[in-house]
């Protein structure tokens, strides 16, 4: 060997790892796979050291180095039998078959995942991945329409909503004094029992009432479209009390539908006749009371999978049952305006619409007034496009004229933002549409609100906006549901500048081109085309804010005769009842009405049929002497 040559392999063998030997390497390759115990558990802590696989790559290299050294040096025949492999072959196996069944696992976890979300009805974004069907456009739609209609329950309490509007301090200091006008009243008697009540969404319980009973539930029916279908259920003890409330009712004893409120304090039927009998009494408080209690009832016997305020549950009114939901809700709502809690009554109204798809209440005509007045202008305008994705709400008379006054107000909101949408059509064409369509409305608007300027007037001369009726029973229907809704937004100056303003544009347009009466005229006719009054199960009375009282002499006749009342109890009506009928002790031989109305009394009480001691009988007595 060379001198070079031997330098040159120094140098080498300086720069390498340690020489590993032939035998070493077939020991390696004959071993078990390396077990957990075999490794250095400190090794981890390298990164470099921590794999097999690098230990192979590193013998891998080795091996190379080292064969080439010896072809160089000797120039003999001795190559390795056998190549060091990077790793065991067993190992290598298994390793394969761990990343193949971890690949299959991670599917398996996919298509899982994807079942579950779409059993829970999630909204999970695959339209970039698959084409959009007819029947998924379909159900997209009926998202969107759900989706719109959604309830926000923070909005529900009206207390919350006049905190809102007049502060809490405000509030508190009208709370504080009726609570202690109702302390002076309470002073002498003893006061209720205060049960720890289950929490509601609707409605705000009072300290005062009673438990809710199971005798009402909810039973779950079928999954249809995306949608959960419900109806409520009455037991056999609620089935009596029912049949009590119908022999009253057909007879129009209000004293007996009150006897029975004595015996099941939330019965459905009997609170909501006794909250028409207070409305009209002039008691408004105690109708509303009425009805607080009928929703709490109604919604302590809700199905665990029923949740309204995602807009995804029906109760239809088809089912007697379900009717009293929609008759407590719409009252709700009426009497949430008439506090000035417009929100309030908004969310109600989308929880109004959404239970029943066909609209059994006509929410559809008074949402869009509940919405201007709460300020909910871009929500109004995204509901008429997404509710029934067709364009159609327009036609009606209310959306035509409240999305017009939408487009006003958000017009005035983008001028100080400096921001206007230019594709979208301006308030005064909007207006000018609205009036083509449905031009009656201005007349009854100049009676109703009043419109006493002289403008209107001159409007009203001409022949197209002479008449308060188009002909077609379906369309002057709802307008004059439209008028009797929303004649309060035509008192602000403003609006009438942009209706009279649309108005004299339109008289323009027909002078000038007067064949556009007559294609105005179709568009009607196709809009209703039926020749009845669709809507006439709707009353325009029920849209309306005026009250109408009766005097309490007229209503005696409604009173019942107490002999009717012991014949009812006679033929063991409430057999089943609490008490077996019988009225409790210490308002036994009363007027139930009057009764009642005591009952409603936070600072008064009654036992529940329990024989006091003689303290008490004096005391009830005494009592009794007072009233």
């Amino acid at each position: 060997m060379s001198a070079r040559l031997m330098k040159k392999v120094l140098n080498e063998q300086h720069h390498l790892p340690p020489h590993v030997s032939e035998e070493e390497e077939e020991e390696e390759n004959d071993s078990e796979p390396i077990t957990r115990s075999s490794i250095n558990p400190f090794d981890l802590l390298n990164d470099n050291d921590s794999e097999p696989e690098d230990q192979g790559d590193e013998l891998m290299s080795t091996n190379e180095i080292l064969t080439s050294y010896d072809d160089k040096e000797e120039s003999a025949l001795l190559k390795p039998t056998a190549e060091v492999s990077t790793s065991n072959p067993k190992l290598k196996k298994k390793k394969k078959k761990k990343n193949k069944d971890s690949a299959v696992a991670n599917k398996m976890d996919d298509k899982e995942l994807d079942l579950i979300l779409e059993d829970l009805s999630l909204n999970v974004d695959t339209s970039a991945e698959q084409p959009v069907s007819t029947k998924d456009k379909n159900k997209s739609v009926k998202q969107h329409a759900a989706s719109v209609l959604q309830v926000d329950p923070k909005y529900l309490n009206a207390e919350n909503e006049l905190r809102r509007i007049f502060g809490s301090k405000v509030v508190k200091s009208f709370e504080s004094s009726n609570q202690v006008g109702s302390s002076r009243q309470m002073r002498g008697v003893r006061g209720r029992v205060h049960y720890n009540l289950k929490k509601s969404v609707l409605v705000t319980p009072s300290d005062n009432w009673l438990r809710c009973d199971d005798s009402l539930v909810m039973q779950f029916l079928e999954i249809k479209n995306g949608y959960n279908y419900f109806r409520y259920v009455h037991s056999l003890s609620y089935s009596q009390s029912q049949r009590a409330f119908e022999a009253a009712k057909a007879i129009n004893d209000i004293n007996g539908i009150a006897s029975i409120l004595q015996h099941r304090p939330y019965h459905i039927d009997s609170l909501l006749t006794m909250a028409e009998y207070f409305a009209v009494l002039g008691e408004q408080q105690m109708s509303a009371d009425a009805i607080a209690r009928c929703l709490y009832a109604l919604e302590c016997a809700w199905h665990p999978m029923f949740n309204p305020l995602q807009g995804n549950c029906q109760l239809k009114f088809k089912h007697d049952t379900n009717k009293p939901i929609f008759t407590a809700l719409f009252t709700h709502m009426k009497n949430l305006d008439r506090r000035g809690c417009h929100r309030s009554a908004l969310e109600v109204c989308k929880l109004l619409l959404s239970l029943d798809s066909d609209d059994p209440m006509g929410a559809i005509f008074c949402i869009d007034y509940f919405a201007l007045r709460a300020e909910e202008y871009a929500w109004l305008e995204k509901f008429s496009e997404e509710y029934k994705s067709d364009n159609s709400m327009w036609l009606f008379p209310n959306f035509s004229y409240s999305l017009a006054i939408s487009r006003f107000y958000l017009e005035g909101e983008a001028c100080k933002d400096d921001c206007m949408d230019s594709e979208k059509a301006s308030s005064s064409d909007l207006m000018k549409q609205a009036l083509m369509l449905h031009p009656s409305v201005i007349k009854k608007l100049v009676a109703k609100v009043p419109l006493k300027d002289r403008t209107w007037t001159d409007i009203l001369k001409h022949a197209f906006f002479r008449s308060d009726q188009t002909g077609i029973p379906s369309q002057d229907h709802l307008i004059n549901i439209y008028v009797e809704r929303n004649y309060l937004l035509w008192r602000i100056p403003d609006l009438q500048k942009v209706l009279s303003g649309a108005a004299k544009l339109v008289i323009e347009t027909l002078e000038s081109n007067k064949s556009e009466v007559k294609d105005w005229a179709c568009v009607r006719k196709e809009a209703f085309s039926s020749e009845k009054n669709e809507y006439g199960h709707l009353m325009v009375s029920d849209f309306s804010d005026s009250l109408s009282s009766i005097p309490r002499e007229n209503l005696q006749q409604f009173m019942g005769v107490p002999r009717m009342m012991e014949g009812m109890q006679d033929e063991n009506q409430f057999a089943n009842l609490p008490g077996n009928g019988h009225a409790p002790r210490r308002v036994a031989n009363r007027n139930a009405l009057a009764v009642l109305f005591e009952s409603m009394l936070p600072w008064v009480t009654y036992e529940d049929g329990v024989d006091g001691g003689p303290d008490d009988d004096q005391h009830d007595d005494h009592r009794q002497d007072n009233q």
